[in-house]
């Protein structure tokens, strides 16, 4: 449902989500929710409960919406209230087991042994199978953006465990690229 809103149309249905109007809430839901979905489900692993956090941030999207100055995207202000469920959704159910430092998390893992045959869908499925708490600092990290003390302050952890969170995330990844590449190229054979 890729509906293509230009800017103008897009501060119009704003707008009209302010006055809370059904239509252009429907309309805002539509062409976000592939989008968002995908996102929740990024953090939260079963896709029901990710489509009950993404229904739930939404709720929050026409509630706060006369919260969105304009400053930066609309999308990339619903990421966030998206991100921020899902966390909320992680700690509620107990669900994130962060391991404490005990590995250095300077170590940057070697990809130059992978080709690239492996696809944007394969990457997002490796990191699907990730821990809870590697999958949950990775995503924030890495796709979101957040800096470690931000990541700290969201999750109630150490900049210390954040890091040591994406070492572990990354060589775990590294391995699972290693063996699902060496996995295509015996089946290329």
């Amino acid at each position: 449902m890729g509906l293509k809103i230009h800017r103008s149309d897009e501060e119009a249905l704003i707008r009209q989500c302010r006055k809370f109007e059904r239509q252009a809430q429907k309309e805002v839901y539509e062409k976000y929710t592939a989008k968002m979905y995908a996102l929740c489900l990024r953090y939260v692993k079963d896709a029901p409960s990710a489509e009950d956090v993404m229904i739930t941030a939404f709720v929050k999207v026409f509630e706060k919406i006369g919260q969105f100055k304009g400053d930066g995207s609309f999308e990339g202000w619903m990421r966030r209230i998206m991100v921020n469920e899902s966390l909320t959704y992680i700690r509620k159910n107990k669900s994130m087991y962060l391991e404490v430092d005990i590995e250095k998390a300077d170590r940057e893992p070697n990809y130059e042994n992978l080709d690239s045959k492996l696809e944007s869908e394969d990457l997002l499925k490796l990191i699907q199978q990730l821990p809870t708490g590697y999958r949950t600092v990775f995503n924030l990290y890495a796709i979101e953006g957040y800096s470690h003390k931000e990541i700290a302050d969201e999750l109630g952890i150490s900049e210390n465990t954040s890091k040591s969170q994406l070492s572990r995330a990354r060589s775990l990844l590294q391995k699972q690229l290693l063996e699902t590449e060496a996995i295509l190229n015996k089946e290329i054979r």
